[in-house]
C-alpha cells in the first residue's frame, strides 16, 4: 500500500514542539514534504529539519510569528516559488494559561485570545488563496476538547478553540466550492509543554476522566491527523473529530 501522503506538500504551524513537531515527522515519514513555523527555537528546528529529511523528504522552516499577517504572506509567497504549491495547512501553535476567570488580567486574555484566534487568520488566509488557486487542498485545525465540555480549563482558552470551532464549520462551506476541505481534531489532554502549563489538579484529575487512564501521546494525535489530511479521507468536510482518550462527559 501507498504511503498516505505520498508527493503531498504539507506547513504545519508550531512544528518544533509536542504535537507539531510529532505531526511534522509522521507526515514526512508519510511521505510529503514538510514546512513548519517556530517562535524561539532555532535548535529544534535543525532537528526537526534533520528528521523530516531522514524519511527523504524535504524540509523547509520559518521562524516567523502566527501573528505576523506580512511576514506569513512572504513565507507563503517563498514556499509556492520552491516547491510549487502547498497541499496541506495544520493549524497547530497555541497557548494557554493556566488562569481562573475571576482573576484573568486583560493582558492574558488578549494574548490568548490573540495567538489562538487572530493567528487563523494571518495563516490561513495566504495558504487558502493559493489553495483556491490550484483547486485543491486540505486544511487541518487542531482545537480542543475544552471547547466542547465544561471542563476545568481556562476560559481564554476554551473560548480561542470554540472560535476555531466555528472557523472550521463555516469556512468549509465556502472551501468546497474550489476543491479545498476544512476539518477539525478537538484535542484532549497530550503529554506537551501546553499540558503542563495546566494546574497540577486538573492534570491530576485527569486519570479519572479518560478510560485510557493517561495523558495522550503527541505521536497518537500525529498519526490520527495524517489519515485525516489523506486522500483515503476524502468525503469528511467541515467536522470536528474528538480525540481525547474516552473522556467522560
Amino acid at each position: 500500500m501507498s504511503l498516505l501522503l505520498e508527493g503531498k506538500k504539507a506547513f504545519i504551524t508550531g512544528g518544533t514542539r509536542g504535537i507539531g513537531a510529532a505531526i511534522c515527522e509522521v507526515f514526512a515519514r508519510e511521505g510529503a514534504d514538510v514546512a513548519f513555523s517556530y517562535n524561539s527555537r532555532d535548535d529544534l528546528a535543525l532537528e526537526m529539519d534533520r528528521k523530516i529529511e531522514a524519511h527523504g523528504r524535504r524540509a523547509f522552516n520559518a521562524k516567523v510569528s502566527v501573528v505576523d499577517r506580512v511576514g506569513m504572506k512572504k513565507m507563503t509567497r517563498e514556499l509556492v516559488e520552491k516547491w510549487g504549491g502547498i497541499d496541506i495547512l495544520v493549524n497547530n501553535a497555541a497557548i494557554n494559561r493556566g488562569d481562573n476567570f475571576a482573576t484573568t488580567t486583560d493582558r492574558a486574555w488578549d494574548e490568548v485570545i490573540h495567538t489562538n484566534v487572530d493567528s487563523l487568520f494571518a495563516v490561513t488566509k495566504p495558504i487558502y488563496k493559493q489553495m483556491i488557486r490550484q483547486r485543491k487542498g486540505i486544511i487541518l485545525n487542531i482545537t480542543s476538547i475544552g471547547a466542547m465540555r465544561a471542563l476545568p480549563t481556562a476560559v481564554h482558552y476554551a473560548t480561542s478553540k470554540a472560535a476555531m470551532i466555528g472557523f472550521t464549520k463555516c469556512l468549509s462551506r465556502e472551501a468546497a466550492t474550489f476543491g479545498v476541505r476544512v476539518n477539525a481534531i478537538a484535542a484532549g489532554i497530550f503529554d506537551t509543554d501546553l499540558a503542563q502549563a495546566l494546574p497540577d489538579r486538573l492534570l491530576q484529575m485527569h486519570d479519572f476522566w479518560t478510560s485510557a487512564g493517561r495523558l495522550g501521546r503527541p505521536e497518537e494525535l500525529a498519526e490520527y491527523a495524517a489519515f485525516m489530511v489523506s486522500e483515503r479521507n476524502s468525503f469528511m468536510n467541515g467536522e470536528v473529530v474528538i480525540v481525547d482518550g474516552g473522556a467522560i462527559t
